[in-house]
């Protein structure tokens, strides 16, 4: 699944090509995708794409008048072909621009999200108002004090969008490693300073992910095809059997509430 660098990436690669272009025709294929009013998204046509922001894993479309939010989820993309290509098994909805082109989303599982809202109103909508601040602009004070009245594991704490958003099943894995904590750890048993220390790792593993482009695990790359780089600076997820970098124990793979977790069981303890 894309987490924030992957987005990031994807953002940055959109910003490059499509900024400034109009929407001069659209073409649903899969209704579902839409999580808004479908009859009302034909008013994108004729506005312009003057920014795409971004907000944890959400990319953000600033039009005219309104903004569209996109989640990849799992397996979304994004293509930009000659006029009138015609869309394929598995790209659900093509933005004509007006510079011949046509931006294509792809989601072989149909499990992205769409929601087009008013440039007014979209940051206190679902599902943006729901999303708790990122680790580069959270605040120590304010995770410890969700975190500290939690009973549940820190590895779950930190893949709740509305605690920290961003996070995802990678990026926990390699934060909790380098702040030396357990993911099956309590909210309540860190300490403020355990904390600290894993929002400063979140911050380092992801500041250095969105350098390298994300990370190339199973279905995602980036829509001009070019993979990202960090999955060849990952210390734990995925090395299951292999050596720890640090301390040289075998690193395990467990469940924590049902998310695959690998964990050097001497380094986190």
């Amino acid at each position: 699944m894309p987490e924030l660098p992957e987005v990031e990436t994807v953002r940055r690669t959109l910003e490059n090509l499509i900024l400034n272009k109009r929407v001069t025709k659209i073409e649903v294929r899969y209704p579902k995708i839409i999580q808004t009013d479908v009859s009302d998204f034909n008013r994108i046509l004729g506005q312009k794409i003057h920014r795409i922001d971004r907000l944890g894993k959400h990319l953000i479309f600033i039009l005219d008048h309104d903004v569209l939010l996109i989640h990849l989820r799992m397996e979304g993309r994004f293509f930009l072909r000659d006029k009138d290509t015609a869309l394929n098994k598995h790209e659900h909805i093509g933005f004509q621009l007006d510079h011949k082109q046509v931006l294509i989303y792809h989601d072989v599982r149909k499990f992205g999200t769409m929601h087009l809202y008013s440039i007014e109103t979209y940051l206190s909508e679902s599902p943006l108002a729901k999303l708790g601040a990122e680790p580069m602009t959270m605040d120590v004070n304010s995770l410890y004090d969700q975190v500290s009245k939690r009973k549940t594991e820190i590895k779950a704490i930190l893949l709740d969008q509305t605690v920290i958003s961003g996070l995802g099943n990678i990026y926990v894995d390699e934060t909790l490693f380098r702040a030396k904590i357990h993911p099956t750890r309590l909210g309540i048993s860190l300490s403020k300073l355990e904390v600290e220390n894993i929002l400063m790792a979140a911050r380092e593993v992801l500041h250095k992910a969105v350098l390298l482009g994300g990370t190339t695990i199973r279905t995602f790359e980036a829509m001009d095809g070019v993979h990202g780089r960090f999955q060849n600076e990952l210390l734990v997820h995925t090395k299951v059997g292999e050596p720890c970098p640090v301390c040289g124990t075998t690193i395990i793979k467990m469940k924590v509430k049902g998310r695959g977790t690998y964990v050097c069981p001497r380094c986190q303890n």
